[in-house]
Order: C-alpha cells, then sequence, then structure tokens
C-alpha cells in the first residue's frame, strides 16, 4: 500500500484506532515504511506526532510502541469531552457560517431520517460527521483540533453501544442547531452538555486479550426534551 508522505502519520492513527496494531506491539520504522510504500523518514516523523497525540510511547530497548492508556486515562478522555463539546457549541452559536449551519441542518435531516429506517451504521458516521462540522463552526483552530483529537481516542478505547432511542437522540441534534441558529450560546451549551453526557453512558472499554467491558458513567441527568426548542 502506497500512500503520500504526508499521510503517513494519519494512516498509522487510523490503523492504531482500528486495532490492526495491537496495544503494547513494536512499530519499527523499517516494517512501517514497507507497509505504506515510504521512506523512514516521513515514518518517524509520523511516530513522534502520534506520540505527542498519546497514540505511540517510546520504551528502552524496544523503540516506539502502541501506547496502552489506563482504565483511568481512558475515563479522563470522556470528561473532557463532556466539558469542551459545549464550549465548541456555544462558540458556534457566536460564529458559525451560513455555510455551516446549512451542513448541520442536512445532517439532522438525514439522522432523523435514518432513525426512523434503523440504519445504525449511518447513524454512527452521521453523528461523527455532525459532531466534527459542530466543532468547526466554533471558529477555533485549536478547540477543533482538540475535539478531533478526542474523537480519535476515544474510538480506540472505547466501544459504543448502539443508542436504545436513535430518534430522540437526533432530536436533540436538532436543538443544538436551533440554538446555534439563533446565536443562543449558553442554550447551544446547555443541551449539548445534556447530549454529551446522556451519550458517554453507552460507550465501554475495550480490553486487548480479555472479554471484560466496563460501562462508563459520568451522569445520571435525565435528557428532558418537551422544553428545549422553547
Amino acid at each position: 500500500m502506497r500512500i503520500p508522505a504526508h499521510s503517513v502519520c494519519t494512516a498509522i492513527r487510523d490503523d492504531i484506532v482500528a486495532g490492526v496494531y495491537e496495544r503494547g506491539s513494536r512499530l519499527t520504522e523499517e516494517l512501517l515504511a514497507r507497509r505504506y510504500g515510504v521512506s523512514r523518514v516521513p515514518v518517524r516523523e509520523a511516530l513522534r506526532t502520534l506520540e505527542a497525540e498519546g497514540f505511540v510511547v517510546t520504551r528502552r530497548h524496544a523503540g516506539a510502541c502502541v501506547a496502552e492508556p489506563t482504565e483511568q486515562e481512558a475515563a479522563d478522555l470522556l470528561e473532557m469531552r463532556v466539558l469542551l463539546e459545549p464550549l465548541g457549541a456555544a462558540r458556534a452559536a457566536q460564529r458559525r457560517t451560513e455555510a455551516h449551519l446549512k451542513v448541520l441542518r442536512g445532517l439532522v435531516r438525514l439522522g432523523q431520517e435514518r432513525a426512523r429506517r434503523g440504519d445504525s451504521e449511518d447513524l454512527r458516521s452521521l453523528g461523527g460527521w455532525f459532531h466534527e462540522t459542530l466543532a468547526q463552526a466554533s471558529g477555533s483552530h485549536a478547540l477543533t483540533s482538540t475535539l478531533t483529537q478526542l474523537r480519535h481516542k476515544i474510538s480506540w478505547m472505547y466501544t459504543v453501544d448502539a443508542s436504545a432511542a436513535p430518534a430522540e437522540s437526533w432530536a436533540e441534534h436538532g436543538a443544538i442547531v436551533d440554538a446555534v441558529a439563533r446565536g443562543d450560546g449558553e442554550r447551544a451549551r446547555a443541551v449539548t452538555a445534556l447530549h454529551v453526557e446522556r451519550a458517554t453512558s453507552a460507550h465501554r472499554l475495550r480490553f486487548p486479550g480479555g472479554d471484560r467491558q466496563d460501562r462508563v458513567r459520568t451522569s445520571q441527568h435525565v435528557v428532558n426534551m418537551s422544553g428545549l426548542r422553547n
């Protein structure tokens, strides 16, 4: 598989998230260069970037290896998301463009349609696209980059149960867009916080080499949709 040198970091990260490289396994420059069809120089640079992001660690006598995050580190990621996603929505209410609103509204329409049809795989990708667009609408490169990295790491460390109430989840997405469109930053922040906290309870830790799965709950809030569009 030959890819552009500038895409090596993305390719290795995607393969780590997908489980192609097991946690704790060695990542040798020679083998990675051969796999992606590049020289060792972009591989070396990619490994440095991935180490800074927390996907890779350098071990004495072993070199670069896939990181092995602890349960606490994994839980911290979900807590960070609960804090940062609402901030991004509040910023988006002040800085979004009409182009952002068009995409967000289109995604909500598609999500609500797929929810009625029960297309869980489509819903997962649409949800990711929605939150990525919402972060971009914040107008903050630093915040968008941080949230993107969080999503990658959460996808790596957790599996996510299919929503038992997808229509309700996409009603929440719609309420977020309504608040963003009105420029109501506090409403956007509050609705997004409830939405993300509720979604967090569906995350289960992945454990290599075992069947153990722990449900992570950071909030017991019940989302009441009756007043979200008022």
